[in-house]
Formats: structure tokens, sequence, C-alpha cells
């Protein structure tokens, strides 16, 4: 990769405490429109699930570091379903073991830690948002992918957390199946929007429902007690100007440049048409993050593997 953000100084690091103010600042902007969208706007009536108590359990085991197995050991026991994934991910041909596993115990030993939280934190999401739809025939497996190729990107990345990236990339449109269960007509919206040339989707989001699931996702991801940059990034994960704005932090800009990089990643793998928003923006995020499309290409084949792993069944 030929990019100035794997060794030395960041080219984006701020040293100025008015920068820092202004990060500060705009991002409180952002967290204040969440609140009065959830208070009095569009979204007050949309039901946003509680975080479910097993994915509180696993935040509270991962808040100051590695777990150790026993506590995910515990978690993951705790729901016979979760144990036959984590099982599952630990049997398949990723892994290539000469023997199955048959414990959540061996799975662990199998998976790593950090593998393993990702998957119980997938397991919990989906479930939590669990929506009977055509519509989302794909849904989860395209974010696990998006998850693993936004961590993919992260590991490439100097000074950027993975793990903030995987969340990142997971989370990034759970604002869809949100609003798909809570939003009358919803479903329709989502048909035109994909059908549309003359505006975004989110546009036509708007235009139906005056809110999109930028806003509705970003509002689950404080819900959830999940990273700040995190939030932040998912509400503007369809606002590319935020690339130039110097306002708002390193890591949320770059989250939301990977996160289109890793939507094209997911969609060449998947066989999808080109993103219209790949089109527009994705030659800003690639100068943003310093990566050329060379490199991109090769993460097509490289994350192959990974992507084909993940079985959601």
């Amino acid at each position: 990769m030929h990019n100035t953000f794997t060794k030395g100084a960041h080219p984006n690091d701020v040293g100025t405490s008015s920068s820092s103010t202004a990060s500060t600042n705009v991002t409180q902007h952002i967290q204040d429109e969440l609140d009065r969208a959830r208070k009095a706007g569009p979204v007050r009536d949309i039901i946003i699930p509680p975080c479910p108590e097993l994915l509180r359990q696993l935040q509270e085991a991962t808040a100051h570091g590695e777990p150790d197995v026993a506590s995910l050991d515990r978690i993951a026991s705790a729901d016979v379903a979760m144990a036959a994934a984590l099982m599952r991910q630990a049997n398949s041909p990723l892994y290539a073991l000469a023997q199955p596993v048959h414990t959540v115990g061996q799975a662990l030993t199998v998976l790593g830690v950090r593998p393993a939280v990702q998957l119980l934190t997938g397991f919990l999401t989906r479930h939590a948002l669990q929506v009977q739809s055509p519509l989302l025939g794909h849904f989860w497996e395209s974010s696990t992918r998006r998850a693993i190729a936004c961590e993919h990107i992260g590991h490439q990345l100097y000074g950027m957390n993975p793990g903030l990236a995987y969340s990142f990339g997971l989370f990034c449109h759970v604002g869809i199946p949100v609003m798909l269960r809570g939003v009358k007509g919803y479903g329709s919206t989502i048909t035109e929007a994909l059908a549309r040339k003359d505006r975004t989707f989110t546009q036509t989001e708007n235009a139906n429902h005056r809110t999109d699931h930028a806003v509705v996702g970003a509002i689950v991801a404080r819900t959830w007690h999940l990273p700040a940059e995190v939030a932040v990034a998912i509400r503007l994960h369809h606002d590319f100007s935020a690339l130039q704005d110097g306002r708002f932090p390193d890591a949320v800009r770059h989250l939301v440049a990977m996160g289109l990089i890793a939507e094209y990643l997911v969609q060449q793998h998947e066989g999808v048409a080109e993103p219209a928003d790949w089109r527009m923006h994705g030659d800003p995020c690639l100068r943003h993050l310093q990566i050329d499309e060379t490199e991109v290409e090769h993460w097509v084949d490289e994350l192959h593997p990974a992507f084909e792993a993940v079985d959601l069944a």
C-alpha cells in the first residue's frame, strides 16, 4: 500500500486546541440533532430495540481490553443458538480443522478472542433486529462482510482502531431493519430508492418519511452504547462532504471513507452492480485514505476466503 498512514506521522493529525474544540463542537451538534430527532422529530414513534442483555455483558467484558476466555464461554453458552453459531464458524472450511470442535471452549480456542467477540456481537445484533422480509434476504451476510472489509482496511491505516472499524461496518446500515419493522410503507420506499436514478437513497427516505436510515442507525448506536465515533460516522456515512470538514474527528472521517470502500468490496464479491455512491464518491474516499485502485482490486481477491466463510444460516 502506498500511503503515509502506515508509517510515521498521521497526515490529518491536528495539534491545536482550537481544532480539538471544533471537533468536540461539531460532534456535539450531531449528538444534539439525534436527540431532537428522537424526542420531537419523526423518529420519536419508531421503536428502537434496547441493547440485548448478553450484548451488554459482552460490552462490559471487553470494555477494558481483551476479555478472558471464561467470560466469553459463559456469555456464548447462555444461548444455545449462539453457541451453535460459534461452533459452526470454528468448523467452517476457513479453519480447515482435522477434527471438528464440539464445545464452546474449543471453538473459542480455534477462533481466538477477537473474532469470537465479533461473531457474538453480530449474532446478538441480528437477532435483536430480526425482520422477516425478502428485502433483507442477504442483509446480515452483507453487513458482516462489510465489517470484515472495514476491519481489514483499518489494519492498513496508521493509528486506526480495527475494532472500531469492524463495529462501524457491522452497524452502518442497522437503521434499515429498524425502519422496516417500525415505519409504515418503508418496504416500498426501499424498492423505490433502489430504482430511482434522480436522487440518492437517503433523499428518497427523507421525501417519504422525513428521516433516513443514517439517522435511525446512529440512534441505535447511541442507544446500544457503541463508541461515539461509530454513532457519528453512521449518521454521516452518506454525507461525503464530511471528508473535507476538518471539524470532524479524523476517526469519523476515516470511517466514512472506508465504509464506502468496504461497500464496494462486498458488492464486487456478491456480484451486485457497482453502487451509485462509489461512482460519485469512490475517488474522494480513496484519496482521503491515500489508497490506490490497484490496492482495492487486490483486496477483492484477498478477502474472498473470509467473505465466503460468512454463513449465517
